[in-house]
């Protein structure tokens, strides 16, 4: 391997690192920026309207008082942690913010900012759709999500001004193709003995997008997925499930305790990553999204069961962790069935502070495991 070929690698890292890390508002004063909310929003839709698809994701750092007004305290935190960077404009210009159906929580978020819009003309709050698509295979559920992608389409383009044109379209479905498979290249660093990227690297990879152009994204994929020059990663193989992680905050304090995260199937890593679209058309986009997941809010939990087996296997995890954040108790449900299908031992942490993690209990359960 040339040494030009190693400094891409480990460049391409360094720049998907500090633009993940930069939290603040985008400053793309000549792209129209379409924030969305879950994995169930359609992006290329976003694309081929013309617009940046920013996934967005909070901060356990963020005051979430404004925020709680609205939504209460009973509610997923990472959900307030969106609507409150919302109110305070953390995320710079949006057109428009689409919300998936993807559970509860984001459910209720799309409500209430719709509630404000109502109550409040002169919210600062930029629009706001919700991107309703269902998940059960059948015919009846794939004609609905037609007429929701189609319903999208006239949606973003007024937020953009720009068509959703069949070439717009194929163009905006090669790309994202595209990104899926670089992503699937890259999990084999992760997968690697021993890993060649962390886990918190790696959900930086996943969490950057929308933050760097398309374009971009796309090109240091490409010269990250060989790995050449990356430091090899060692530690005890873990595999993560449970609530999702929009901050790399808990695998830091996994990794920093001799684990390196290989994998997980919650919506903010590789569970997000899911199929190719298989044509440039709005019905093979329904079918798309209709099979996306599984997700704890709406498979059952044999399927949870199995998918999280068969990736325990893949990545030669040696530890199945359930990490389940408080207000968040679907992950919960499905732990039982998880463990009885995974040939490696199980540890569970629950009612966990949005961000965190009890150091303790982590610890307990890591020296615990580890002498199964």
């Amino acid at each position: 391997m040339t040494s030009t070929a190693h400094a891409t690698a480990g460049a391409a890292l360094e720049r998907i690192l500090a633009a993940y890390r930069s939290d603040g508002p985008l400053d793309v004063p000549d792209e129209p920026v379409i924030g969305y909310v879950g994995q169930d929003v359609p992006e290329e839709i976003l694309t081929a309207a013309g617009a940046r698809a920013l996934r967005l994701r909070g901060s356990p750092d963020w005051d979430t008082r404004t925020a709680d007004a609205y939504l209460g305290t009973g509610l997923d935190p990472a959900a307030r942690a969106l609507l409150a960077g919302l109110l305070a404009g953390r995320f710079g210009p949006l057109r428009g913010v689409v919300v998936s159906s993807d559970c509860d929580a984001s459910q209720r978020l799309f409500y209430v900012m719709r509630e404000i819009h109502r109550v409040e003309p002169g919210t600062s709050l930029p629009p706001v759709h919700l991107a309703d698509l269902l998940h059960l295979p059948r015919p009846s559920t794939l004609r609905y999500n037609i007429t929701r992608v189609q319903q999208l389409c006239t949606v973003v383009e007024g937020w953009t001004g720009a068509r959703v044109t069949p070439a717009t379209l194929r163009a905006a479905v090669e790309a994202h193709n595209t990104e899926r498979r670089r992503y699937r290249e890259i999990a084999a660093l992760r997968r690697s003995r021993p890993p060649r990227l962390s886990g918190q690297e790696a959900l930086a990879v996943h969490g950057v997008k929308g933050r760097l152009p398309l374009a971009e994204l796309l090109s240091l994929l490409t010269d990250l997925r060989d790995g050449a020059g990356l430091p090899v990663r060692a530690g005890r193989r873990v595999f993560v499930t449970g609530s999702s992680h929009d901050t790399a905050d808990v695998y830091r304090e996994l990794e920093d305790r001799g684990a390196v995260v290989v994998g997980e199937d919650h919506d903010h890593g590789e569970l997000a990553v899911g199929a190719d679209v298989t044509e440039p058309s709005v019905e093979a986009i329904a079918e798309r999204y209709r099979d996306n997941g599984p997700t704890p809010h709406h498979a059952s939990m044999q399927e949870r069961a199995a998918y999280t087996a068969a990736a325990v296997r893949r990545t030669g995890a040696e530890l199945l962790l359930c990490y389940a954040r408080e207000r968040d108790d679907a992950p919960t449900w499905d732990v039982p069935h998880q463990a009885a299908a995974v040939e490696v031992p199980t540890a569970v942490l629950t009612g966990q502070r949005y961000g965190t993690v009890d150091t303790a209990a982590l610890e307990r359960a890591l020296e615990q495991e580890a002498r199964v």
